[in-house]
């Protein structure tokens, strides 16, 4: 009873901070459809990496804040709707609601008719920016969630390097724990340049971190 009576406090109070949280208030007021929205942006602005123009590829997008994010930043004014410069393309093996001017492909990419309903939708062009907010269900298993999230990274990673061009980005999601800095030295043989990131929007008491690699080396991994 006491590990039930617990497990309620900790919930209670997860509840309360999210309620609380300036970003989901924020999301809210601005209609995006989760918090997530302004870790992508904080990151892209520092680093400029979504441009007029652009086509970026969203992996594990489901519910759509980052696809929402980037679509307001391919739009000449900044709108939730109307007029795009440049392409969307999320996937997710989770359904997602609509969002205008992004090509949605429900599936798991890794999978050959979901690779040949993104090469359709590509048309021939390269991917400007991959972003990556994919996370497994974590079992609290120390080693088994590193390679769990590993797997997901050197996934994305491999995405990247078959459609990216060579001056993209790519931005992943990670957890700082076991395995972390393997995967910062993966992306370091792979990319010109790395940067480690923790967004104002990531919760302080998270593990979770983003790596961002920009420049595709010759030869990658």
């Amino acid at each position: 009873m006491k590990v039930k009576t617990q497990s309620k406090k900790v919930n209670k109070a997860w509840l309360n901070d999210h309620v609380n949280d300036p970003y989901v208030k924020l999301a809210k007021k601005e209609g995006y459809r989760a918090r997530a929205a302004y870790k992508l942006k904080e990151i892209d602005e520092e680093l400029k990496l979504i441009k007029p123009g652009d086509v970026v590829v969203d992996l594990g997008s489901t519910p759509g804040a980052w696809s929402q994010y980037v679509r307001r930043k391919l739009a000449p004014d900044g709108a939730a709707s109307g007029e795009l410069d440049g392409s969307i393309i999320a996937l997710d093996i989770l359904p997602m609601d609509p969002i205008e001017g992004v090509e949605f492909i429900l599936g798991d990419f890794r999978e050959p008719i979901v690779g040949s309903q993104l090469t359709e939708v590509l048309k021939g062009r390269v991917v400007d920016v991959v972003v990556s907010d994919m996370a497994p269900n974590l079992s609290g298993i120390e080693s088994a969630d590193a390679a769990r999230i590993s797997h997901l990274v050197e996934l994305a990673l491999e995405f990247a390097q078959t459609h990216m061009k060579k001056e993209g980005a790519l931005v992943v999601k990670v957890f700082h724990g076991s395995g972390y800095s393997q995967l910062v030295k993966l992306f370091k043989n792979t990319f010109k340049v790395v940067k480690p990131m923790k967004p104002k929007a990531s919760r302080s008491n998270s593990a979770e971190n983003f790596i961002v690699g920009i420049g595709l080396k010759e030869g990658g991994l």
